[in-house]
């Protein structure tokens, strides 16, 4: 699967604008993340921290989410921004949550330093669980 280099421009873009809107007082660890969809419709999402740390929604599963709730089923790339030295690719939950949707999904991590991480859903999560794996064995 591949997208444009105006595709990632834009998609790095939206991961960067989303972290301004994170609300992380207790980590201190804003994050932007942006998925690009089969339709070439880019949302994004930034993490959401609660007191209870086991409600925190990560920026990840937030970008999912708006797309998801705009009627898109299918994501070509994710990009995760934070404003660190280093890239810091997206959780376990994080991944799970991605391959939902799909398991090929370009994966665009970027910081504040020159090093980035491009790689692939299937390389961070390989054999992820998946509709296949349900008891109907069906993928919707």
């Amino acid at each position: 699967m591949n997208i444009s280099t105006d595709q990632k421009r834009r998609l790095e873009e939206a991961a960067r604008l989303a972290h301004r809107h994170s609300y992380s007082p207790y980590s201190r660890f804003p994050v932007g993340a942006a998925v690009l969809t089969t339709s070439g419709a880019i949302f994004s999402g930034c993490n959401v921290e609660n007191a209870s740390l086991g409600l925190t929604q990560c920026a990840e599963r937030n970008a999912v989410a708006q797309a998801i709730s705009q009627g898109e089923r299918r994501i070509l790339a994710i990009a995760v921004y934070t404003p660190t030295a280093r890239p810091t690719p997206p959780c376990g939950a994080c991944r799970q949550v991605l391959a939902e949707f799909s398991c090929d999904a370009i994966v665009l991590c970027v910081c504040d330093g020159d090093d980035r991480l491009e790689t692939t859903l299937h390389d961070l999560l390989p054999d992820a669980f998946a509709a296949n794996h349900t008891a109907d064995g069906e993928e919707s």
